[in-house]
């Protein structure tokens, strides 16, 4: 392995260490919120980007075949989604959003995150730059 592909993962391990270290008291407002167990949550949010099949989901959610396939159909249960037979494949269903689902989504989105102290210590330089790493690596 190369020294930059050890840097970069050492920079990635220091940056998933700050999100999850700081990302409790979110998480634990999102569900009391929402009323939803937080594999439900990340399931509606990747959703909320488009629709996706069974599989697309749990891929996207980290998540194996038989939670995803629980997932949905409490989710279903719910109204916040529904399944269409998928218009490319006829064989599988896509799952989208339901406008109950698109509101839970507001919902959780519009619960408050900010950012932890430790970005306090960052000068306004040092966060633009922070923000314009971030938006390259969402881009690529």
């Amino acid at each position: 392995m190369s020294a930059d592909a050890d840097l970069a993962d050492d920079v990635w391990r220091a940056m998933a260490s700050v999100v999850f270290d700081n990302r409790d008291g979110w998480r634990r407002d999102v569900v009391e919120i929402s009323g939803l167990p937080f594999s439900r949550i990340r399931v509606l949010r990747r959703l909320a980007r488009r629709p996706m099949t069974a599989t697309e989901i749990a891929e996207a959610a980290t998540m194996d075949a038989p939670a995803t396939s629980v997932a949905v159909n409490d989710l279903e249960g719910r109204g916040l989604v529904v399944r269409e037979t998928n218009p490319n494949n006829r064989r599988c269903k896509v799952v989208s959003l339901t406008d109950e689902g698109r509101a839970a989504v507001a919902g959780i989105e519009g619960v408050d995150d900010p950012a932890p102290g430790p970005f306090s210590t960052l000068s306004r330089d040092e966060l633009l730059t922070l923000q314009a790493i971030l938006a390259k690596l969402a881009h690529t």
